[in-house]
């Protein structure tokens, strides 16, 4: 699978993301996600499904090398000393030496990144993580965890989709040489009913889902769509066989509108957009 390369990571172009798949389903699905051909899996702390993961990993039989795996730490897990815990517990959990990409998975306004960053940064050092990045991060945060960071940041991670505008967020990161990997790259459903999407993809023989993950590869941005169901896995991995116009990129492009956001909790911090 082609692969969108970062300060030395190489981030397959699609990913299945596991929010809330738990187990004996989330074990099958990663197992099936792998034999489909995914190679890039996407976990977290606080998905409580980092051991489901592992053994769909195992299961699968595909090699621990040919696998890309990110987890994150929590938001309350950042101070020094008890982020390096917080991720010996998830590698545990996992039953792996080490993962691909470790992230920050939200900034803690409690806990500065003056604090949390360097502790990202001896992660990496310490072996637990081949690679370092953040996610969740506004345009300020960019800047100051690149300043602060002693390990190259390769990974922003963010929700983007058609209808959401992160072109101010995905230029900081990429001025960084940061890789862009989106979450909630179908709006949590919006995306199949729309009709501009539908009649894109209708014109290339694929569905909605397919334009907007594709719309999205073609902007060197890394979807991980979440599915719970098998035929979506293989639906979604079809967006590689999809090449958009640039009239119809354009065409996507515009479908972004104010309010577009569908993912804003209490930690989260002031958005760009």
């Amino acid at each position: 699978m082609q692969a969108i390369e970062a300060h030395g990571a190489r981030i397959p172009v699609i990913g299945f993301g596991t929010m809330t798949l738990k187990e004996d389903l989330g074990v099958e699905l990663v197992e099936a996600a792998l034999h489909l051909g995914y190679r890039h899996l996407d976990t977290a702390q606080n998905y409580g499904n980092e051991r489901e993961v592992g053994e769909g990993m195992r299961a699968s039989g595909i090699k621990r090398e040919d696998i890309f795996l990110t987890t994150k730490v929590w938001f309350n897990r950042l101070a020094a000393g008890d982020l390096e815990k917080s991720v010996e517990e998830s590698l545990q959990r996992l039953k792996l030496p080490w993962v691909d990409l470790l992230l920050i998975h939200w900034p803690n306004a409690q806990i500065p990144l003056a604090q949390s960053i360097p502790a990202l940064c001896k992660a990496k050092r310490s072996g637990f993580a081949k690679h370092i990045g953040v996610a969740n991060f506004n345009i300020a945060m960019i800047e100051e965890a690149n300043s602060l960071a002693s390990e190259p940041l390769a990974c922003l991670q963010i929700e983007a989709h058609p209808y959401l505008d992160q072109r101010k967020v995905i230029a900081a990161a990429q001025k960084h040489g940061m890789a862009v990997v989106a979450y909630c790259p179908l709006a949590r459903g919006k995306v199949p009913n729309d009709q501009v999407l539908q009649r894109i993809g209708r014109a290339h023989g694929k569905t909605p889902a397919q334009a907007a993950l594709s719309y999205l590869e073609q902007q060197s941005i890394v979807p991980i769509p979440r599915t719970s169901k098998r035929e979506r896995l293989a639906e979604n991995l079809g967006s590689l066989q999809l090449r958009l116009s640039v009239a119809e990129m354009a065409e996507i492009g515009r479908l972004k509108r104010p309010g577009a956001r569908i993912v804003s909790p209490p930690q989260a911090p002031a958005w760009d957009s």
